[in-house]
């Protein structure tokens, strides 16, 4: 059986019920969608997921990628978990119609990506040339579209984005690849990348790896990088592919985990000259790298929620099968029944902490989601500023906390199994060292962190931030859900004073030294992230209680469960926010001051 447990149901209420993302369907941008095709996307998708892709994650992680000539080969299953991505026409969900897509909402796609990613993270991985072939369309000149935008679409070509190199890491300004202009459009770039995801693969004729590399003359860091379009084949001015180009894959990575994403070394000019286009004929490398960079972000959060998700659910079901122990009330009785285990008070407070961060997790990425669903549908400038700037703050929140709350929480998982756990009759263990890996993609948690703290926050001296927590206010002060959540109103209105309390305690000490923010930051990020899951999962709760009344039985469960996660995070977890807000408070820079020799 198939390692995979959706949990549709929590996805439909997150979009149908709590955003009402129809609402944003049938004009616009979204005129050819509606809410009966939205649903039926999502329940195709979740087949697809439960089949060829979750059939394919214990082979692809058991049978090695091969290395040969620079070519890499997939595990067959994994090859044909991404062919029926592209037989179904899936792509067309990240598509803009005049390029074949269907309408669908930001919402609905990452809707759909988090039940692939749920399936087969590894295989998902290798789904980028769509995103990459609507960004060439919207970023490149004319010529450059014709050679590679329809061909990328048609032909199922990879992409890459290339920038992390052996000695930069995340110094990404610190990069040496070098460009060489020869004519027009056309440069020729030297250097070693490492760290590739998916640099090469077998399956798709082309694979085009969008390269961030320093033109001659160039200033250093960041600001002299340039964006170049390279791809494994060169392609001619009319689209054809033609000889191979000098971007060849010189190693594979031996990694913890995600064993079949094939993550490469790149070295340009290997076997001959390198040759890219140099993207919009600009020289704006970063800015536009930073449309992959988002989009990344995004997927790594969703990637870990899904994670998340489907490890719960496969210990929930082994709880509810598992008979040890007889009830904790007579465990001195040796005659006693034994019981399920989920009839065990801490391995209901394990399911629990499980249910309420996957939920919360998965709450905190489709309130992004739906920022970027008003981002594409208003009409109002100003409304889509403002949803612009609110997302902007949430991508590094939810790629960071949800990362590495899930790898926290997988521990628990495995925990709810027993000695069981740590085998490989269950997926958990390979879903933690799939896992770990998104601690450290497209920066680690505390780049997020920094990135939260000064670009999001102390740049606009937090008017983003403060857009962000009035809605959690607004729930207070309109005392939404009445007398049923009194105290959870009152326990997310402290949270709300604790975070504005350690924002101000932030940026005050800034101004003592930089380094009491580096020493600080996740603090900050992850106080920030529970208190909006918090007012989110409570604010679902609100919705969720209104509608247990007339609900069926198997709703009503599922809205007394809504009910139930919003009181056990808010009683459980937002009380850390305390914890840190103390250590912020009491935290002194005398860490800096300590010689390394005493480490």
């Amino acid at each position: 059986m198939a390692h995979y447990k959706s949990n549709l149901r929590d996805i439909q209420f997150n979009l149908f019920e709590y955003h009402r993302t129809q609402d944003v369907m049938g004009s616009g941008a979204f005129a050819d969608m509606d809410e009966e095709t939205a649903r039926n996307v999502l329940l195709e998708v979740e087949k697809l997921a439960k089949g060829a892709f979750a059939e394919s994650f214990e082979p692809g992680d058991r049978t090695p990628l091969t290395l040969n000539d620079g070519d890499v080969t997939l595990p067959p299953s994994v090859r044909a978990a991404v062919e029926a991505f592209y037989e179904a026409d899936w792509q067309g969900l990240e598509l803009p119609e005049h390029l074949g897509g269907v309408g669908a909402p930001p919402s609905l796609r990452w809707a759909s990506f988090e039940l692939l990613w749920g399936g087969n993270s590894a295989a998902t991985f290798y789904l980028l040339g769509t995103f990459v072939a609507a960004l060439i369309d919207k970023l490149g000149t004319d010529t450059q579209k014709s050679r590679y935008v329809n061909n990328m679409i048609d032909g199922h070509w990879g992409a890459t984005m290339v920038l992390t190199e052996p000695d930069a890491g995340s110094d990404v300004g610190a990069g040496r690849t070098t460009a060489k202009h020869l004519h027009d459009d056309v440069w020729e770039l030297e250097g070693t990348k490492r760290f590739i995801t998916n640099g090469d693969f077998d399956g798709p004729a082309n694979i085009v790896h969008l390269v961030l590399a320093r033109p001659t003359g160039a200033q250093s860091g960041t600001k002299g990088l340039s964006l170049f379009v390279v791809p494994k084949h060169w392609v001619d001015e009319t689209g054809r592919i033609a000889e191979r180009n000098g971007a060849i894959v010189t190693g594979i990575e031996k990694k913890m985990g995600l064993s079949a994403s094939a993550t490469c070394e790149l070295t340009l000019g290997a076997g001959g000259p390198c040759r890219g286009l140099l993207l919009g004929d600009v020289h704006d490398g970063i800015r536009q790298m930073f449309h992959v960079i988002e989009y990344a972000r995004m997927s790594i959060g969703l990637k870990s929620m899904s994670t998340m998700s489907t490890a719960y659910l496969n210990a929930l079901e082994y709880a509810k099968e598992r008979v040890q122990g007889p009830d904790m009330k007579r465990m001195a009785d040796k005659e006693a029944p034994r019981v399920r285990i989920i009839e065990h008070p801490d391995v209901r407070r394990m399911l629990m902490l499980q249910k309420s961060h996957a939920e919360g997790m998965r709450a905190l990425i489709y309130y992004g989601a739906r920022l970027q669903d008003e981002v594409a549908s208003t009409n109002d400038d100003d409304a889509r500023v403002d949803a612009a700037r609110k997302s902007d703050l949430l991508l590094p929140i939810i790629k960071a906390y949800c990362s590495e709350k899930t790898y926290e929480l997988l521990s628990v998982s495995l925990q709810t199994f027993g000695g069981s756990g740590f085998c490989k009759d269950y997926p958990i263990e390979q879903y933690i060292r799939d896992q770990k890996i998104d601690t450290l993609y497209e920066g680690t948690t505390h780049i997020q962190a920094l990135d939260l703290f000064f670009r999001k926050v102390a740049r606009d001296q937090g008017k983003t931030l403060q857009a962000v927590l009035g809605d959690a206010a607004k729930l207070v002060a309109e005392e939404r859900g009445g007398a049923a959540f009194v105290e959870e109103r009152a326990k997310l209105a402290h949270g709300l004073s604790v975070m504005q309390s350690s924002m101000q305690t932030a940026l005050g000490r800034m101004q003592e030294s930089v380094y009491w923010v580096g020493l600080n930051a996740n603090r900050l990020l992850d106080s920030l992230a529970e208190l909006l899951m918090a007012y989110l999962l409570l604010d679902q709760a609100v919705t969720a209680n209104e509608k247990l009344e007339l609900a069926s039985e198997s709703d009503a469960a599922f809205y007394q469960g809504k009910v139930a996660s919003a009181r056990f995070f808010a009683s459980t977890v937002l009380p850390k926010l305390d914890m840190r807000l103390a250590q912020l408070e009491g935290s002194d820079l005398s860490l800096m001051d300590l010689h390394e020799s005493a480490f």
